[in-house]
């Protein structure tokens, strides 16, 4: 018998609901769903689930640490917590830039406090005053200041000119933020990407009330709307995989026919019935379930059952030395 845990905190309606599909989908023969269950960890034991799905331990590090001793000791957990443990949302742009999928011109601030034990002496290497100039007119205003890591709509503002940016940059504490150019957009999507296969896409109007905004039709109808949607996915697997996500949304913000990929690192996004509505509901029950009695079934206890992205995976491929050329005989 093979064990799928999820581990969650407040969010009640998905976790119930996928422990339900997994045990209605497997009829508890050899798979079966539950909530896990911690009375104890030890560093390299193991525990007793295939799989667990995480959706709390970016908010409790006890959580995280408990999942890296478990996935190194063959539980396939999602999200591979060594990378989410890596990963933010400013190396997510570099990394779109890099695979050419379009993305708001963005820069990187410091933090407006400097961190805990630093000093002025610390900063030595960060020239002073920054080029202001260069990246104002890289990126125009208004704009959007966010934080370079982390999740949900938390500390983000809209920025109209300098002066706006210094007196909200002065309320931000020790985050480092970024400066995002503004897309203004026609349509808007999030966009469910589960296993590195199976793809969601839902139209979201971010400004809306929270309950609402699911709650909108795209704009972009006919052979344009289904252009737009093939790249939409394609976009969300290229990214998924890349970053080695199992469980993760991505936004996109459709400027001039181009969509551009405004947030995607989301590895425990909202999946709630009363903000996502029941049809996206049911989508993302259905395929989270089916993806994890895939990874139960694939699963090796003595094997690392963690997903690591290309992105990762082709860092660590050898690159083939270059033959050397015999010399010429005299």
């Amino acid at each position: 018998m093979k064990k799928i845990g999820i581990l969650f905190g407040m969010e009640n309606t998905f976790p119930w609901a996928f422990i339900d599909r997994v045990n209605q989908k497997t009829g508890k023969k050899n798979i079966i769903a539950e909530p896990v269950l911690i009375d104890k960890v030890e560093q390299g034991i193991g525990t007793d689930y295939s799989v667990i799905i995480d959706r709390i331990s970016q908010d409790v590090p006890f959580y995280r640490a408990y999942l890296k001793n478990a996935a190194m000791c063959g539980t396939a957990v999602v999200n591979n917590p060594f990378w989410w443990s890596a990963d933010e949302k400013f190396f997510n742009n570099c990394l779109a830039v890099n695979m050419g999928i379009p993305v708001p011109k963005t820069v990187l601030l410091p933090s407006k406090e400097r961190p805990d034990d630093t000093s002025d002496q610390s900063f030595r290497n960060l020239g002073m005053p920054l080029d202001w100039q260069y990246m104002f007119s890289r990126i125009g205003f208004p704009a959007y200041m966010k934080p370079h890591s982390g999740g949900g709509w938390k500390s983000v503002y809209r920025v109209e000119n300098p002066d706006d940016l210094w007196a909200k940059h002065s309320e931000t504490g020790q985050l480092v933020m970024m400066l995002q150019e503004e897309i203004t957009f026609t349509d808007y999507y999030r966009c469910y990407c589960l296993g590195g296969k199976y793809v969601h896409i839902m139209p979201y109007e971010p400004r809306n009330p929270h309950h609402l905004r699911y709650a909108t039709q795209p704009k972009t109808q006919g052979e344009a709307h289904k252009k737009l949607m093939a790249t939409i996915t394609d976009y969300v697997l290229k990214l998924n995989q890349a970053l080695g996500y199992d469980f993760n949304t991505v936004e996109f913000a459709v400027r001039d026919g181009i969509p551009y990929a405004i947030d995607f690192c989301n590895p425990a996004p909202d999946a709630d019935v009363n903000s996502v509505g029941h049809e996206n509901f049911e989508w993302v029950v259905e395929h989270a379930a089916l993806m994890a009695i895939e990874k139960a079934e694939g699963q090796n206890p003595d094997g690392n059952n963690l997903t690591w992205g290309t992105f990762v995976r082709n860092a660590t491929t050898p690159t083939a030395k270059p033959k050397t050329k015999a010399p010429k005989k005299a």
